[in-house]
């Protein structure tokens, strides 16, 4: 029998006061499958806009979503908020959300399925793969995700379709028991590495739908994160570090 009662959703927030009610609002009406509970952790790595005031006033007027909002003194990288937020969550399983709006919630019960079922300990949502909407926008950017996927796999052995996408979730014990280090994007190389390396772990993918931005509507991510990811891909994939 799954244990599955919570699912403690993961939100690095950085400047995102003009979505982060529009994603809360998706949380707060997410019904998930078996009554599956929600905790949602919220961590502000030090946002110059109103990020944090929006989420205390949702989070007041909405006091039964239980929302629990961590700050970050000083601005450390999407990778170290991710790292706060797991560290304090307590549900069975852990799954990672931007605080903007490319990622539709209501997939996560795409994710749930196959722990449901039996088979999966850690599931991640494919862009790339299924009958899903797909925003149409940079040709190189998907270049760089195929190619970062394929030297992902190429060290650690496996076959996924979209090594760097968000949708990754975890079951608690094995997310919390990763050393993990990076703290900026290089979260996702760093940590596909890893719980690859974890004996035993079933690891699925499903596909999922993708709402990209652009940068006038607030992307963050670069060229120069790129190279990172693929220095955290060899560093960790194939040195093992």
């Amino acid at each position: 029998m799954v244990k599955f009662d919570t699912l403690s959703i993961v939100i690095p927030v950085y400047n995102e006061a003009r979505t982060i009610h529009q994603i809360l609002d998706l949380l707060r009406e997410l019904e998930l499958v078996n009554n599956i509970g929600k905790e949602i952790i919220l961590v502000n790595d030090c946002s110059t806009d109103a990020s944090a005031d929006t989420i205390r006033a949702y989070a007041a007027r909405y006091p039964e979503m239980g929302l629990r909002l961590l700050e970050h003194p000083v601005n450390k990288g999407k990778g170290a908020a991710l790292h706060t937020g797991i560290r304090e969550a307590t549900g069975d399983y852990v799954i990672i959300q931007d605080a903007d709006l490319e990622y539709d919630p209501e997939e996560y019960n795409l994710l749930i399925r196959p722990v449901l079922k039996g088979f999966a300990d850690v599931v991640f949502g494919s862009r790339f793969m299924g009958g899903n909407p797909h925003r149409v926008l940079f040709f190189w950017h998907s270049i760089g995700n195929a190619w970062l996927t394929f030297l992902s796999n190429m060290c650690t052995d496996l076959n996924l379709t979209d090594m760097e996408t968000c949708y990754k979730m975890f079951r608690r014990d094995i997310i919390q028991g990763l050393k993990l280090e990076e703290n900026r994007f290089g979260f996702e190389p760093e940590v596909t590495a890893k719980v690859a390396r974890v004996p035993d772990a079933r690891i699925y993918e499903v596909g999922i739908s993708y709402y990209g931005r652009t940068y006038a509507e607030g992307k963050k991510i670069g060229w120069r994160d790129g190279f990172r990811a693929i220095y955290c891909i060899l560093k960790y994939g194939l040195l093992g570090a």
